[in-house]
């Protein structure tokens, strides 16, 4: 299994991250998580591009966190791609009508199978999906997900989210969770993690997972990477590293 990160970036660009979406591999199932500005190309660049996409998860519905998605299908229409499938919290059916209602030419040409879900198991795209509430502006989930029919190591993404141990016991033997990590310790915010409350949450929580990687990353984060990693390993004992667009795990 392999977990690329497509962009790691907030709503406030910094010209060096594109905004959220996560491409999980596992034999030959591509699936991609949330589609925000700069992930259409970020697609492209990969070795089988856009159109060798089996799904899209959404984690909520903020613009964020869905920009790309009509580019997205355009261009798969373009290149003659097949359908693609839509899946997130509830809304999202609604979402894409909406969206096509406002570029109406594209209804003749696009024909995605979109579906809510609600918290609790499914399967998309070859993965096993776990689906647990998030504390965020908006409703939504994260996931974790694990290749289909497999003990095979599992990859947890919280989406935007506080950080609170009763989501963060499904990251608890995790290869790899992903984490919104927004802003610095001197930042106040109500709706994302800040390093210090994240390793809090994880003690709490007892969860361990193989490595931490922090993401959703606003511009208050600049030259402050290590700092964020020391203060996140004062209340947590394990790996933890800041994710970067472009940057490849093998699991």
């Amino acid at each position: 299994m392999q977990l690329t990160f497509l962009g790691t970036g907030s709503a406030m660009p910094t010209g060096d991250r594109n905004q959220t979406g996560l491409l999980l591999e596992a034999d030959g199932n591509r699936l991609l998580i949330d589609c925000g500005s700069g992930i259409l190309d970020a697609l492209a660049a990969t070795d089988s591009g856009y159109t060798d996409l089996d799904a899209v998860l959404l984690t909520h519905h903020h613009l964020d966190h869905v920009a790309d998605l009509l580019p997205l299908l355009k261009a798969r229409w373009l290149a003659d791609a097949p359908p693609l499938r839509i899946v997130g919290p509830s809304g999202t059916e609604s979402l894409l009508d909406e969206l096509l209602d406002i570029h109406g030419y594209l209804r003749k040409h696009v024909e995605p199978t979109v579906a809510d879900i609600e918290v609790g198991e499914t399967m998309l795209a070859g993965f096993d999906i776990s689906a647990r509430e998030i504390h965020h502006t908006m409703a939504g989930f994260g996931y974790r997900l694990s290749p289909t029919g497999t003990d095979r190591p599992a990859v947890v993404f919280s989406g935007d989210t506080v950080a609170v141990p009763e989501f963060l016991t499904v990251a608890d033997g995790a290869e790899v969770l992903v984490h919104d990590c927004s802003f610095p310790d001197d930042i106040e915010t109500d709706n994302h993690a800040t390093p210090a409350s994240l390793g809090t949450a994880l003690d709490a929580a007892d969860a361990t997972v193989g490595t931490l990687y922090l993401t959703h990353l606003y511009p208050h984060t600049d030259g402050r990477h290590q700092e964020m990693v020391a203060s996140v390993r004062e209340r947590y004992d394990g790996a933890v590293a800041v994710a970067r667009d472009g940057l490849t795990a093998e699991l």
